[in-house]
């Protein structure tokens, strides 16, 4: 009989650990907080941490609490996978995958798919994934390289005086030799094309602390502007180049991943005046209020340094963060609430995003970052930039409204090179309208 009473309790106490492991939704933080990319890494998972240990203390997605766990990638493609691989399959399975990195998320491409995991790739990636029917893991939410290269030209338009003022220019790409600096050029080349602008290709060697080379040919060259597609170390060092050779800061237009606290404040003078493309307007918003008194009021925030908090890595962080939330809870409305989705589930969640006006006032982040909608078609959900400027102390927003650049244009070479993508693959494309 006493055999029988310790059975019954041990299988108690295994259904009651079961059902709170049920309760838990599998986020995994596939991150890099040391090496050259290190500030980038550790302020964007901060910043998406912070922003799940928020839910948790909220009470979690209807119920349902978030875990994660994080794996080192040193921003290699190689451990990237390996971390995949290794958390996949880790308590319960993974909901969803963001490794912050082109290379890692080229490296993923196939494996999601059969895995049936869904993708993140917030601002970065593989631009022709926002064609859902090819892509249907792969998410490269709010905006893409090839949308914020079109939206650069747009912009740098503007300053010449119209797009037509373009016509004799000469643009330099300065960019980071790698998957993520080699992404934005067919559409700079399209532009070219299309304008009349002169490209100049100029690439970077990982990680970017030697550009000697680089700006003897841009002195040479003396474009009118240059485009700074650097990450890391490469940027400062980038802007102190500029500015030993004399050129002009005002002239450069530097990638979201150029625009950081981390990338001006080591050029110190030579940042000033410094421009560059954002999916996050610079500010204060009540949803970072929130965090600060709520996270790391009770000890719980991510970040060792406090001062990071609201800086353009963490920022996006938390926008990144509160996408793959509000997936999860789009998917429980559909799916149950109260319940763990599956990864499949989450899925349809990223695919019906709806984060409207109305819902950004409610998370208190309206005007942090554009309103995200996506389909079965679009699985970027947006398009929308911005151009913020660095004054020497913060970054200012210098454009009043979002912008977007030629997305009609954007979007036939999105379907061409999708297209182009399903045949090598062999792949036959969905049919959005039998999608619900």
């Amino acid at each position: 009989m006493n055999y029988i009473k310790t059975v019954l309790a041990v299988l108690a106490l295994a259904a009651a650990a079961c059902s709170a492991y049920a309760q838990e939704q599998f986020i995994p933080a596939i991150d890099y907080r040391v090496g050259p990319y290190a500030a980038g890494g550790s302020g964007f998972f901060g910043g998406a941490i912070d922003y799940m240990t928020l839910v948790n203390m909220n009470g979690g997605i209807n119920g349902v609490k978030l875990i994660w766990e994080e794996c080192e990638t040193e921003y290699n493609a190689t451990r990237g996978v390996e971390c995949y691989e290794r958390l996949k399959k880790a308590h319960g399975g993974m909901s969803l995958v963001e490794p912050l990195s082109t290379g890692i998320a080229y490296g993923l491409l196939d494996r999601v798919g059969q895995d049936k995991i869904p993708m993140t790739t917030l601002g970065y990636g593989r631009s022709d994934a926002a064609d859902g029917r090819v892509f249907p893991y792969v998410f490269p939410l709010i905006t893409s390289y090839w949308s914020q290269a079109a939206a650069m030209i747009k912009y740098l338009g503007e300053k010449a005086g119209g797009l037509d003022k373009l016509k004799g220019k000469k643009i330099v790409h300065l960019y980071h030799d790698s998957a993520f600096g080699k992404e934005p050029i067919p559409v700079f080349e399209a532009f070219a094309k299309q304008l009349g602008f002169e490209l100049i290709k100029i690439p970077v060697a990982h990680p970017g602390l030697e550009q000697q080379a680089q700006w003897l040919q841009i002195r040479q060259a003396k474009p009118d502007y240059v485009i700074l597609w650097g990450w890391g170390v490469m940027n400062a060092t980038a802007l102190k180049s500029a500015q030993r050779n004399g050129f002009p800061r005002e002239k450069i237009l530097g990638v979201w991943w150029a625009g950081s606290e981390e990338d001006v404040i080591p050029a110190g003078a030579a940042a000033k005046g410094y421009t560059t493309m954002t999916f996050n307007t610079p500010g204060n918003y009540p949803l970072l209020d929130e965090i600060r008194k709520k996270v790391y009021g009770a000890g719980k925030g991510n970040l060792e340094d406090k001062a990071r908090i609201g800086s353009v890595y963490h920022m996006r962080g938390i926008t990144a963060a509160v996408l793959w939330v509000e997936a999860i809870r789009r998917a429980q409305d559909k799916f149950g609430k109260g319940k763990v989705m599956t990864s499949e589930q989450v899925r349809w969640g990223f695919e019906n995003l709806n984060v409207d006006d109305a819902r950004l006032k409610a998370l208190g982040a309206v005007g942090m970052m554009p309103t995200v909608k996506t389909s079965c078609l679009d699985h970027e959900g947006s398009g929308a930039t911005k151009v913020q400027q660095w004054d020497g102390a913060k970054w200012k927003s210098i454009s009043p409204n979002w912008l977007t650049g030629d997305k009609a244009m954007i979007r036939k070479m999105v379907e061409e090179s999708a297209a182009k993508y399903a045949a090598e693959k062999k792949i036959t494309p969905r049919d959005c309208s039998k999608e619900g």
